[in-house]
């Protein structure tokens, strides 16, 4: 449960860092994804996830 919750805190901190140090590109960045197809938009996030369970994988194989 600790690791659970540490890895929570990371991911909101990096997830809030671009809206804090620029809050004008992400409306831009966002207003963007609005306008992005939705079959783009999953292909995006489906990769996305992919690298993140790799990412993962790699740091528990070899940091843990």
């Amino acid at each position: 449960m600790d690791f659970f919750v540490c890895a929570l805190g990371l991911v909101l901190i990096l997830e809030g860092m671009p809206y804090f140090i620029s809050p004008p590109q992400m409306k831009r960045f966002i207003r963007h994804l609005l306008e992005m197809p939705d079959e783009q938009l999953r292909k995006v996030a489906f990769f996305s996830m992919l690298l993140g369970l790799l990412l993962v994988y790699l740091g528990r194989k070899f940091c843990g």
